[in-house]
């Protein structure tokens, strides 16, 4: 009888000290996990600022990028040698068909 409650006891530390306490075996497999994620989000982070900071640095540099966007967002053109044609929908005057 002594055998087995010690056993007990012994079984009882083991388990106490894997999983207990404040960090235990479960609660480091999360904060590895949680880690693994964060990372990831930051390697993501960092590629999207990368990218932004290469655009930033066209916008401000790249006399065709500024061109196109010119050209694209507010209908720009090039002086006497280009026309620009704007096709509208018919004015239907207020009345439906």
């Amino acid at each position: 009888m002594k055998r087995l409650f010690w056993g007990v006891v012994a079984l009882a530390a083991i388990a106490f000290a894997v999983e207990g306490g404040e960090y235990g075996t479960t609660d480091l497999v999360r904060q590895r996990a949680r880690k693994r994620a964060a990372q990831a989000d930051l390697a993501r982070l960092q590629h999207e600022v990368d990218s932004l900071k290469l655009w930033k640095r066209a916008l401000t540099s790249d006399p065709a990028v500024q061109e196109r966007i010119a050209r694209e967002e507010f209908g720009m053109v090039r002086g006497d040698k280009e026309l620009l044609y704007r096709f509208a929908e018919p004015d239907t005057g207020g009345r439906e068909q």
